[in-house]
């Protein structure tokens, strides 16, 4: 997969691909989820069907976090690294990761159409229903065919339903706030995933017979609720269940302390510092909270063990 960051204006005689016509999803794509795979997928089949490249053009920073309409934007269910992986899945030959900066948000419609998407040769583009484009979003489904007409055709994909709403990022991210992670995996297709590398921590989890790995995401990830998880962890191919953390550590600090990844492999003994890992989450035990001592923690690490190994067992 080609992955080819552009600003405005820009020469698209100079790009990969630029002899090629070309099959476009377009959309910022936080989480990959079943909506969007439903998008991107419908591009790749179209352009094998036609000999066609397929593309995806995706944007960044998010387009809300630079218009200042929303501070959560910062985070995303998928960072850059973690979209592109799952785009790659897809099988997709080119990603155009387009810099949204104010003077691209003050791009006309128009031009968005005309000095953009038809320089790089796109043949027909993909969107979704809620799709838009142009300073300050005028841009709709129906306004792309119009302008694109007869050069590039447009498909407009209906919006997906499941449990009894629309697919969408914002229900993804409701439903991680509220620890539901069942329902975010069943949104995305997949489970909620979060990529890191393993660090020092403060070495208390060996002292009180519970090592855990410290994992420090690889990207800004939208934390779900603090608490205890039944996790799976991945290194270097192998996959282990795992009890973890997402939280503060109140029982040992009182405040100002950032929100930790500790995860307790079932069955591993080995050392991880340095390595990176995948934290796929599977089910919410329950939410932090503070203990009167050190033993009431080490009694309830116990349970929440073998809570995780039971409901990992399950579900294997």
């Amino acid at each position: 997969m080609e992955i080819i960051h552009l600003g405005f204006p820009f020469d698209p005689g100079a790009l990969y691909g630029a002899d090629r016509g070309k099959v476009i999803a377009i959309g910022y794509f936080d989480g990959v989820h079943l909506g969007h795979r439903n998008v991107i997928g419908r591009a790749v089949e179209r352009a094998a069907s036609a000999g066609r490249l397929s593309a995806v053009m995706t944007f960044h920073p998010h387009p809300k976090e630079v218009l200042g309409q929303g501070e959560q934007y910062v985070t995303s269910l998928t960072p850059a690294g973690e979209k592109l992986r799952r785009f790659a899945e897809l099988g997709v030959d080119i990603v155009y990761v387009v810099r949204f900066d104010m003077a691209f948000a003050a791009l006309p419609p128009e031009s968005f159409v005309h000095d953009m998407l038809l320089p790089l040769r796109v043949e027909e583009a993909v969107v979704g229903f809620d799709f838009s484009f142009g300073s300050r979003g005028a841009g709709t489904p129906e306004l792309l065919r119009k302008l694109a007409a007869p050069s590039m055709k447009v498909q407009v994909m209906e919006p997906l339903e499941l449990d009894g709403g629309k697919v969408s990022s914002s229900r993804i991210r409701a439903a991680l706030e509220q620890g539901d992670v069942g329902r975010a995996a069943r949104l995305l297709g997949r489970p909620y995933r979060i990529s890191g590398t393993v660090v020092h921590g403060e070495g208390r989890g060996r002292t009180i017979g519970y090592p855990t790995a410290n994992v420090e995401p690889d990207g800004a990830y939208v934390l779900p609720r603090l608490g205890v998880y039944a996790v799976s962890v991945e290194s270097a191919g192998a996959c282990f269940p795992a009890v973890m953390n997402v939280g503060v550590k109140p029982t040992f600090h009182e405040s100002g302390v950032d929100p930790k990844l500790e995860a307790h492999l079932f069955g591993y003994e080995g050392d991880l510092y340095g390595s990176r890992v995948t934290l796929d989450f599977r089910a919410f035990l329950r939410a932090e909270r503070k203990f009167g001592s050190v033993s009431e923690l080490i009694e309830q690490i116990g349970r929440d063990a073998e809570a995780a190994r039971k409901l990992l067992e399950k579900a294997e």
